[in-house]
């Protein structure tokens, strides 16, 4: 049977809810860490929880690290999987995948606010892009996570968690979500339901 998206077996992720997104949304997907699986997808999704140290030696032990630079079809970094398109993280620290200029950091907890960032916040929008198309100023994303990148050009939206983190970033045909699209209600539906439209 043909698939709409793989989904990158990074290991320690909720696989299942992002399966189960996908197939509301009428899109067949496989789970696989097969480089010449994920190389011939029409789409890619890399998804994580957990730690960057552990995801970056199953994807260099399985080859998927080499494939993925390589990709031109489609690619989405969901939380984990956002930070590792990134060229390092503090969390380690750890040599990522280097597709996005720029390293990770732990955020630093204040008054109010705990780390993890755990919950609904909001986008601010920084430039354009079609993985946003009809997601409105105000909707809601769900968080979970206690690193994350600091702005910088490849950002499309940030969050604000005492200072801006980036919530969006994109270059050519990677992007990257720090929230989790399978578990923000209606605003999520439609951030998947773009990634499945990209050219």
């Amino acid at each position: 049977m043909s698939v709409d998206v793989v989904i990158i077996d990074s290991g320690g992720a909720n696989l299942a809810s992002l399966q189960f997104a996908l197939e509301r949304l009428g899109a067949r997907s496989a789970v696989s860490a097969d480089p010449a699986t994920i190389a011939a997808a029409p789409r890619v999704l890399l998804p994580g929880v957990g730690s960057a140290g552990e995801a970056m030696r199953r994807l260099r032990a399985a080859g998927v690290d080499r494939v993925l630079p390589a990709l031109r079809q489609p690619v989405l970094g969901i939380c984990l999987g956002m930070q590792l398109l990134f060229e390092r993280s503090a969390e380690g620290p750890t040599d990522t995948l280097g597709l996005f200029p720029g390293s990770v950091g732990r955020l630093a907890p204040a008054p109010g606010r705990p780390v993890p960032h755990m919950g609904w916040n909001t986008l601010d929008l920084r430039r354009a892009d079609p993985l946003l198309d009809g997601i409105a100023a105000g909707e809601h994303f769900y968080f979970v996570h206690s690193f994350a990148a600091q702005p910088s050009p490849t950002t499309i939206a940030t969050a604000d968690y005492g200072d801006p983190l980036v919530a969006v970033a994109g270059r050519d045909n990677f992007r990257g979500v720090q929230f989790h699209p399978e578990r923000s209600g209606a605003a999520g539906a439609r951030l998947l339901a773009n990634f499945l439209r990209l050219p």
